[in-house]
């Protein structure tokens, strides 16, 4: 009888250990050598990195992260996702003995980057950061500031989470197939970003693009120590996007900015430049 006590209190505490981390993020782990930790953009399943997987993982541990809510992955219910992931991505380098991972990040994925290496300068090793900026809200207009975002209706939580669930269903595919187009040439690519986005939590959605907005690191980024890789996509010109991420990354020290003629999804525009931009930076050929 005590026995069968103690294994049913030891059953529960499981279960409610196992409740209470539930993480703000899922991992796959394929490959060995080196970690990596690559992070997605905004609304984009983990699986957007397949192609630099398959690249990379004869040379590297490759922990490829889907943010909760995005995608198929479960969401979780936070007033500060972003903030979360950050934290848990940071204890995961930690409960895993990761030695100075070294990170990739598109889009929002590159503002992770840069706000985990601003935030632990010494836990992780040189990064690459795919088209993504230090302050989105500020580009064109590097005057703008947080409180001037904040106090935008345009940018009150509880207005676009709405209009994120107001969206229909029927046809969100199609039209978002349609705006993609702009961020990548591919129609099957834009096809699968749309249907990332249309799997995706629409609470999740409106928060983090939010939360995103609304975090300045444009000064947070002197903290950072590793050599950071900018990889920016073509704005026009090369000498707009030149410009433009210079002023967005003047107070990185260590940094290469190289601009791809290609739009928003590199990866998938330019793989065979975006490949050996990689290789060059990480050493690994």
């Amino acid at each position: 009888m005590k026995k069968s006590i103690i294994l049913v209190l030891a059953i529960l505490a499981f279960v409610n250990v196992f409740a209470q981390k539930q993480q703000s993020f899922e991992v796959k782990v394929t490959g060995k050598g080196k970690p990596v930790i690559l992070i997605p953009g905004y609304s984009c399943s983990g699986d957007v990195w397949n192609e630099t997987v398959n690249h990379l993982k004869n040379d590297y541990q490759l922990h490829v992260i889907t943010i909760a809510g995005f995608g198929q992955a479960k969401p979780i219910e936070n007033d500060e996702i972003l903030k979360t992931v950050r934290n848990e991505i940071i204890q995961y380098v930690k409960d895993n003995k990761l030695k100075k991972p070294m990170l990739i990040g598109h889009s929002l994925g590159a503002f992770m980057t840069l706000w985990l290496q601003s935030t632990e300068p010494e836990m992780f090793g040189k990064s690459i950061c795919v088209d993504g900026l230090p302050f989105v809200s500020a580009v064109g207009k590097p005057e703008t500031t947080v409180e001037a975002v904040k106090a935008n209706p345009q940018f009150n939580k509880e207005a676009v989470i709405n209009n994120f669930k107001s969206l229909p269903s029927e046809g969100y595919v199609e039209n978002m197939t349609k705006a993609m187009l702009y961020q990548v040439n591919d129609s099957v690519r834009a096809k699968q970003i749309a249907k990332w986005s249309f799997q995706s939590d629409r609470t999740t959605l409106g928060s983090t693009i939010v939360e995103m907005s609304s975090t300045d690191l444009r000064k947070e980024i002197a903290k950072i120590k590793s050599p950071i890789l900018v990889m920016a996509s073509l704005w026009g010109t090369k000498e707009g996007s030149e410009k433009e991420y210079n002023l967005q990354y003047a107070e990185l020290k260590n940094k290469t900015i190289k601009v791809a003629d290609a739009k928003h999804f590199i990866m998938y525009d330019q793989p065979e430049w975006f490949y050996n931009e990689i290789d060059l930076f990480l050493g690994s050929k």
